[in-house]
């Protein structure tokens, strides 16, 4: 039996005791009396975080809200193709891929044909992060609260868990190919941010990066500047532009979905690495592999608790390209 209905079971028992024992002098309890039956109503009415709290769907929802707050390990800019399933910190996705067949001339009545023998390697993405969230609501603050502030919480938690997971994928992208490294450049008006884009732009064509799918996650300064030149097409202002703001996107420019995040690293003084790619850049496999809801035995409040697995590999790092984007 949960801890809330036992509570409720004493409380009626002893609103009960008090109505009989103290009959002749209720007038002398009634604030009391009054008080106890507030209580127990409300703890009959509230069904509580930790009775409905079902692991399954918050984990879904929870990992839903993390989707929404990752940039760097957003979908559509890391792949998802090997996620598999995980379960333990730990596992392992393995990733398959398969040599090129060469093309050759065919010249009818006289070419022999001989099969090709391709080559196959595997690569190992693991599953070596493991990290968690713990947080409780007090009963007090609980009731005082203007709704359920568990949910909102959960939000909060799944915000903190993307902005951790999105530092470690960007991290990632140091060992892009060095031919696809632009080095430092200054960029200091709208027009140097759209020329630098074009640079990187050309790095990935040239290395045969499909064109389609193409993002590049900038500083907010260096949007800023993008704000300033008219070939960036602002997404705020298109038809779906509350839809287009989700994941950090904020507009287009050579031929990039643009995206804006805090976690762009500063590598040193005023210095910032910005990065393109396509998703067959990256892959990253999470889970939101354990949450629970319980009731601390050293307070009186609902707690929830929660597991977030995740791993990613840069498996195509010439289908990346870096530049550290200097404010002078």
């Amino acid at each position: 039996m949960s801890l809330i209905p036992l509570a409720v079971m004493a409380t009626i028992a002893v609103l009960f005791l008090a109505s009989v024992t103290l009959a002749p002098d209720r007038h002398r309890f009634g604030s009391l009396l009054d008080r106890l039956r507030f209580v127990a109503t409300n703890l009959a009415a509230d069904t509580g975080s930790v009775d409905t709290f079902v692991p399954e769907i918050w984990s879904k929802k929870l990992l839903s809200s993390l989707k929404k707050a990752l940039v760097y390990a957003a979908p559509g800019v890391v792949n998802r193709d090997y996620e598999g399933e995980i379960s333990e910190a730990g596992d392992t996705v393995h990733i398959n891929s398969i040599s090129r067949p060469t093309v050759a001339t065919y010249t009818a009545g006289s070419t022999t044909i001989t099969p090709e023998q391709l080559t196959t390697a595997q690569r190992s993405l693991i599953v070596d992060q493991a990290k968690y969230f713990a947080f409780e609501v007090d009963d007090v603050d609980a009731r005082q609260a203007a709704g359920n502030v568990i949910p909102e919480a959960m939000m909060e938690a799944a915000y903190a868990l993307g902005d951790v997971a999105d530092q470690y994928v960007e991290g990632l992208y140091a060992d892009i190919a060095t031919a696809n490294e632009m080095g430092t450049v200054a960029v200091t008006t709208g027009a140097l941010a759209y020329s630098t884009l074009v640079d990187l732009k050309v790095l990935l064509d040239e290395a045969n990066v499909p064109t389609e799918g193409r993002w590049c996650v900038v500083p907010p300064w260096y949007h800023g500047l993008l704000l300033d030149d008219n070939k960036f097409v602002d997404a705020s202002a298109s038809a779906d532009g509350g839809a287009a703001l989700r994941n950090g996107l904020v507009g287009r420019a050579a031929g990039f979905d643009i995206k804006v995040s805090n976690n762009a690293p500063l590598i040193t003084g005023d210095d910032y690495r910005c990065v393109a790619g396509h998703p067959m850049a990256l892959s990253y496999a999470e889970q939101i592999n354990k949450t629970e809801a319980y009731r601390p035995e050293s307070s009186f409040s609902d707690a929830v608790k929660g597991l977030h697995l995740y791993g990613a590999k840069l498996v195509r790092p010439s289908a990346a390209a870096s530049v550290v984007a200097s404010k002078t």
